[in-house]
């Protein structure tokens, strides 16, 4: 093997492949009718009015045999729907080569994006609109196969086929900057990216049109759909990057490639890096297996899907489960990639394979790795473990804020606020268990916080600002001490679900009393922020804070199967579980007014959010990792994360964090320096919208910085007072009660029973004490 793998970068790893490939009995026909499609549409021998070069030859053609591609990844579909699907991707990878030898090799930029402005006009979404005359054999192919393609499916699948399509052109320009630049992605900007500019999720589509079954469009933005999809497509790219680097990076000069994102952040040699990218593709698979047995069955309970919808849904995944062997058998046989010696790589023997070998039997293959054995690590946490204070890094902050001058009658106000909503007193049916108190309120002083997130919020401003952020940070301590420690789920989802009543459309009418804190907290200050709000801004907002709360069911999940997440998973929740986008809408609330709602829906704002974000929310993992570890049980930090899924102990994790901290900032410089400028000019914006969206980014620096000086000032996180007010598992001998089958009522009526809101008031009455018995 070492003389057929001498020129290879790295020795291929043993893939993890659980589902068992498929060879579609109508290949032959789909050779036959895609060779003969790309001629029709000037892919092989382009006319010369084109002025296209040849990108490929028919020997080239051949060679890569998109034909076994799609007869592998649909091994069900009929003969004509194999044809039109073999044709997409003859199309789609020719489009790759031909932005490379036309773009990327020149760093055309001008060029590029006028090329790629073209090409939605050949998608209508609505059928009776007319698209230009092609002008190339891309624009010429991709007509063509929209209208194959789409009269036999709904408008919303349209829409989501349109959207995946054209972010996987548009994106294209991405790859094109950073070659330009010179520039490798970290690791967290490259997953994200490489889902849009691989287009996995663009085959995710084509596999509900391959096997004749739509998702439904109630649930299809839902969580565990979403990360279904997203799970298959960083498995799909992951894979593809292990066998295309040789290609890209060796020969091509290409930039996006996990391999090459790795050896350069972590700064390993190329064979670590593709054995840590392969075991990143093992955890997506294993993330995309955990949320199909897991999240499934409530969600078709909780949206009412009917049976024959259930099973249009089982039939996609069966099909994105196809793709995934299908893609790795092909692969593995393809002239486009570096697969010599892979059906011997690795192996828990010196590269001897004991398994069987042939079509369907790479996931057979015995090595830990193959076989997946490597999922059991992430259950083997042992809550309350001692792990000390961690060593704080020194950490990379190039902006600055100031201290509001309003803070202390924030702290007034806040601190008030609080106490009338019942947050300081008692947990109804629990004498003398409470989730804060006088003490805990005041060494968290989240004013403190406010006063810096805001330095320019008038009064009554950081008021509010100062009381959302004392109700999401209680209600963050509130969920896990009801519903974490009893493994309660479905008092969760309760609690979770009464929490839309507490934000009308018209806030002031409430549907139903508040029961606890955190509902009369939320409908007060709903009723005092949304009022003002336009019905749109006001529909975001609510998004914002309920992706926030029921992202703490995912929390509660991973906690009841006692699963450390999936690095992807959780850095993608962790800005819900956070409360990013709430924090960030009120920023919008005061820069927003004047800017486009769209812009923040681009690539370059949200990746500016996200960064922002991520900074953000390491910064809390890092300072808050003793508490929530040693005294919480919890299982959801990126410090812990990093630890198991690159087996390092506890300082070298934080470095690895703190890196990534570093990464992202520096990735939210890049995106002010160099995209937003081409952001502006390309949507056109005036001089005073720029004005806005300068106030904007300046917030999201302000923001940053401000929640790092208040991890650095606040006692919360210091080993001396977590001694001070809390005892590992504090809560669990006062909330254990009945547990099991058919007991969650019974723990909810103790916790409320005997306890009703004042009838004076909406939100306020609850908890609403006297002056003299404050």
């Amino acid at each position: 093997m070492a003389a057929a793998q001498g020129k290879q970068p790295f020795r291929l790893p043993d893939f993890y492949v659980p589902w068992p490939a498929r060879l579609n009995p109508n290949l032959e026909g789909a050779r036959v009718h895609s060779k003969a499609w790309a001629r029709e549409m000037g892919i092989l021998d382009p006319p010369k009015e084109d002025k296209t070069p040849d990108v490929w030859s028919e020997a080239k053609f051949d060679a890569m045999d998109y034909a076994l591609l799609c007869a592998y990844t649909h091994p069900e579909a009929p003969g004509p729907e194999l044809d039109l699907v073999t044709d997409w991707y003859v199309w789609v990878f020719y489009f790759d080569d031909h932005f490379l030898e036309l773009y990327k090799r020149s760093k055309d930029l001008k060029g590029a994006k006028e090329y790629l402005d073209r090409l939605p006009l050949f998608m209508p979404i609505e059928l009776s609109a007319t698209p230009p005359k092609p002008t190339n054999p891309v624009e010429r192919g991709l007509i063509d196969l929209w209208m194959r393609t789409v009269p036999s499916k709904s408008v919303d699948w349209r829409r989501r086929f349109f959207a995946n399509t054209q972010a996987l052109l548009d994106e294209s320009m991405w790859e094109l900057a950073n070659i330009s630049e010179q520039r490798v992605a970290n690791p967290i900007e490259y997953i994200e990216m490489r889902r849009k500019v691989g287009g996995a999720p663009w085959s995710a589509n084509l596999v509900e049109h391959a096997v004749f079954a739509e998702v439904p469009a109630r649930i299809a933005e839902s969580r565990p759909m979403r990360v279904l999809k997203d799970a298959f497509s960083d498995g799909v790219h992951l894979r593809n990057d292990l066998f295309s680097y040789e290609r890209e990076i060796l020969e091509e000069g290409e930039l996006s490639n996990c391999v090459l994102v790795l050896e350069r952040f972590l700064n390993i040699d190329t064979q670590r890096a593709a054995d840590l990218t392969n075991e990143l593709l093992t955890s997506r698979l294993q993330q995309f297996e955990n949320t199909a047995l897991t999240e499934l069955p409530s969600l078709f309970q909780e949206h009412g899907i009917t049976p024959v919808e259930q099973a249009n849904v089982l039939t996609y995944i069966r099909g994105l489960q196809d793709w995934q062997s299908g893609g790795h058998e092909w692969h593995m046989r393809s002239s486009r990639y570096m697969n010599k010696g892979s059906e011997t790589s690795g192996g828990l023997f010196g590269g001897l394979s004991l398994g069987p070998s042939g079509l369907g039997t790479s996931g057979f293959r015995l090595s830990p790795d193959a076989l997946g054995l490597t999922r059991f690590k992430n259950y083997t946490h042992l809550p309350y473990q001692h792990v000390g204070p961690v060593k704080l890094p020194s950490f990379y902050m190039p902006y600055s804020t100031r201290q509001n001058a309003h803070l202390d009658a924030a702290r007034r106000h806040s601190k008030d606020w609080a106490r009338r909503m019942g947050m300081l007193e008692s947990l109804p049916g629990l004498p003398g268990v409470c989730i804060w108190n006088d003490h805990i309120f005041d060494v968290a002083d989240v004013a403190l916080c406010g006063a810096l997130i805001h330095p320019a919020a008038t009064g009554p401003e950081l008021d509010l600002t100062a009381c959302w952020l004392v109700w999401g940070t209680y209600a963050d301590d509130y969920f896990p001490a009801l519903y974490g420690y009893s493994r309660d789920m479905a008092g969760a989802k309760v609690f979770n679900a009464r929490l839309l009543l507490f934000m009308p459309d018209e806030p002031g009418t409430l549907p139903t009393l508040p029961t606890n804190p955190v509902e009369a907290g939320l409908a007060d200050i709903w009723a005092r922020t949304a009022g003002p709000m336009e019905p749109e801004a006001r529909n975001q907002f609510r998004k914002a804070i309920l992706d926030m709360t029921e992202s703490w069911l995912w929390e509660l999940a991973n906690q009841i199967q006692n699963r450390v997440p999936d690095p992807v998973d959780y850095v993608e929740m962790r800005r819900k579980t956070f409360g990013s986008d709430l924090t960030m809408s009120l920023s919008r609330l005061a820069e927003g007014h004047g800017l486009p709602a769209d812009i923040f829906k681009t690539t370059p704002m949200r990746a500016l959010e996200n960064s922002a974000a991520d900074y953000a929310c390491f910064t809390n993992d890092v300072f808050s990792y003793q508490k929530e570890i040693e005294y919480e049980g919890e299982l959801h930090n990126i410090v812990l994360v990093v630890q198991h899924f690159l087996e390092l102990d506890k300082p070298g994790a934080v470095e690895v964090v703190n890196n990534l901290m570093t990464a992202r900032m520096e990735q939210f410089e890049h995106i002010v320096a160099n995209d937003l400028p081409r952001l502006c000019e390309g949507m056109s914006l005036s001089e005073e919208a720029k004005k806005k969206l300068h106030g904007y980014v300046e917030k999201l620096q302000q923001w940053m910085a401000g929640v790092l000086i208040w991890h650095q000032t606040v006692d919360r996180y210091k080993e001396a007072e977590l001694r001070q007010s809390r005892t590992p598992g504090r809560y669990l001998r006062h909330l254990k009660g009945p547990l099991g089958r058919g007991t969650s009522a019974a723990r909810l009526a103790s916790l409320f029973s005997g306890h009703r809101p004042s009838s004076t008031g909406h939100a306020a009455g609850y908890g609403l004490q006297t002056e003299g018995k404050r």
